[in-house]
Order: structure tokens, then sequence, then C-alpha cells
């Protein structure tokens, strides 16, 4: 417990004091972000703002788990560096992207196949290393090849479909981060509200951890995970590094987190949701990034789809994702912003309480 509260500590501090740094720095390169032309028209003032704060989430959130488990006389695990694996692998792609639209003043970035490609090696490197190796002293494994909700269940699957699950957890999830960080503080606010959600989720683990001498563990109910705590940890900082962040990407944005930051904190959210046995529950405690998501889903089938049946392409939103839909409508960017935090929260409680029930009796 100690080690999770120095590493949001640290992760606040460093984020809130590096950030500040960072915007400055940024600045003076003229690393300046491009707007979306289609996109609201309160945007076009962002122009120019410093974008890839997302660098600071990432080195401060490491930094401080890696201090953190060292001071507190750890040592990271197999799952804690597969969680950084993703956390930076996911990250090398979006800082491709956003250096290109940096460079090219260009809102396009890196092509849709080249983001891809990327995220599906890292993705197939982190599949294969969780799921084959680092077995604990018990045989676990950070990754297993059963589908998960709270508890592995079903039948155990063959490898190549397990690789094809991990690569569409990975991909999807990153890019739902993504199209989330469209509004000032959006997905920083979501995403500590989500990490929190997961520190908690990997506490009751490690309180409720298979073969623990903790006499209040229910061996019918217990958790068969591989380092819950280190995951804990990490989970911690990640959501404290983007408090500190928040501080200046709130309304009007200082700095803007760019694909870095939102490919990177999707990366590392399916990272735990895989380690931590929950892959399905994800898809409720970060039900945000998948309402998102299927905004931009819809809105692509419905425009397709009419174009053929009738000759003329017909949205179900003004734009999306849905989030501009109702910036479009006239609500401030500020009220979309709170307001979509609190359906985060509400997803988030819904997913505790799912987790939470599935342990009583």
């Amino acid at each position: 417990m100690r080690a999770i509260l120095l590493s949001g500590a640290l992760a606040t501090v460093c984020s809130l004091l590096g950030t500040r740094i960072a915007i400055g720095w940024f600045a003076r390169r003229g690393f300046g972000q491009p707007i979306r032309q289609d996109g609201p028209r309160t945007h076009h003032v962002k122009r120019g703002t410093p974008t890839m704060g997302g660098l600071v989430i990432l080195l401060s959130a490491s930094a401080a788990y890696l201090v953190a488990t060292i001071v507190t006389g750890g040592w990271p695990s197999a799952s804690a560096w597969l969680l950084m694996l993703l956390f930076f692998g996911c990250g090398v792609v979006g800082f491709l992207d956003d250096f290109i639209k940096v460079y090219t003043q260009n809102n396009q970035g890196l092509s849709s196949r080249a983001k891809m490609a990327g995220q599906t090696l890292v993705a197939l490197v982190f599949g294969v290393l969780s799921t084959q190796f680092f077995a604990d002293e018990r045989g676990v494994r950070p990754a297993s090849q059963y589908i998960s909700t709270t508890h592995d269940w079903g039948i155990k699957l063959p490898l190549i479909v397990v690789l094809l699950l991990i690569w569409f957890l990975v991909t999807a999830t990153s890019n739902g981060a993504n199209l989330t960080d469209g509004a000032d503080g959006l997905l920083a606010g979501a995403t500590a509200l989500i990490f929190g959600a997961y520190t908690i989720v990997n506490v009751w683990q490690n309180n409720q951890l298979c073969d623990s001498a903790r006499p209040t563990v229910v061996v019918s109910q217990c958790y068969q995970v591989r380092d819950p705590l280190d995951l804990a940890v990490f989970a911690a900082a990640i959501a404290a590094a983007c408090v500190g962040f928040l501080w200046w990407n709130a309304k009007p944005a200082r700095i803007i987190m760019g694909d870095v930051g939102s490919l990177a904190i999707g990366g590392a959210l399916a990272g735990l949701a895989i380690m931590s046995r929950t892959e399905l529950l994800m898809a409720v405690i970060a039900g945000l990034f998948v309402l998102e998501t299927m905004s931009v889903l819809l809105q692509m089938i419905s425009f397709k789809l009419t174009k053929r049946l009738t000759g003329t392409g017909r949205r179900i939103f003004r734009i999306a994702p849905i989030h501009h839909h109702f910036e479009h409508l006239g609500w401030d960017e500020v009220t979309v912003v709170i307001r979509f935090w609190v359906v985060a929260g509400i997803f988030v409680a819904t997913g505790l309480g799912i987790f939470y029930a599935s342990w009583l009796p």
C-alpha cells in the first residue's frame, strides 16, 4: 500500500511540474497542434497549442512506479515490465504520428495502415511474451489463454485465437482512447477515473490472491493473477500522472496530450485488463471509450449504407466522435467535458459494482 501512495504522489508532482516545463520547451520549438478542419469552430483557436504532452504522462508514471517500487523494497515484476512495453510501445506509435503532424502542419499524421502495423507489432510481442513466458512459482503467467470477466472461464483457447483477441483489445482500446482525446481535459479526467478503478481492482485481487496466506481469502473465489499489487502501483501512477497533466490541460488547454499520450494510455489499459483477467469487464469500466468508438463506427456504417441504398449518404450525428456532436448542438466545451466525466464515472462505478458483486456469495 505504501508503494501505491508513493507512486501516486510522485507521479502527480512529476507530471504537474514536468508538464509546465514541457509547455515552454515545445512552444519554443514550434511543436504546435494542427486542428481538424471539419471539427467544431471553437477548436480552431487551439491551432498552435503545444502538443505531445503525453510524453510527460509516460515518463512521470513510469519513473514514479519504478522509484516507489524500489524505495519500498520491491523490484519491478514481469507483469510491470510487460505493461511498460505496451505503455511505451503504443506511445512510440503515437509519437511518430504526432511528429509527422507537427512537422508537416497537417492533421493526417501516420497513415492508418502504418499506425495499425505499429500497434499490431506491439500487441503481438506483448501477447507472446505474456502468455508463453514469465510463469511464477505457482505456474501463473501474466496473461492466460482463457476469456475473462472477473475470473477465467470457458475452455482454454488456442494460442492463435488468444493473440488475435489481444491484438483486438490493444488496438481497439488505444484507438478508443485516441478518439476520446478531442476536448480539453476530457481524456485526462476520464483516464484518472478508469485507472483509479483498476488500482482498486488490483488491490482487491492482491488481498484475495489464490494460495495467499491471508486468513480472509475465500479459496473458491480467489483470483489467479500473477502480480496484482505491482499492477495496482502502476495503475495508480498513471492515474496520478493524468491528474497532474489535467491541471494544464483543462480548458483553455496550455498543452495537448497528443497521440503519444492517448495511444499509450489505451495500450496500458488493455494490458491491465488482460493481466488482471478482466478483459470483458473493461468494456464496462472504460465504457466511455466504447461509446466514443461506437459513435464513429455507427456514423461510418450509416453514411456508407444510406449512400449505397439511396445515393445520398446520411449521418446519425452531426460529427463524430460523439462529444463533438454535442458541441455542434451548442453545448459549451466545458459542459461537454464535465458531463462526459460524469458518464465515465457512472461506467466506472458500474464496473466496480460488477467486480465486487461477482465475489459475493
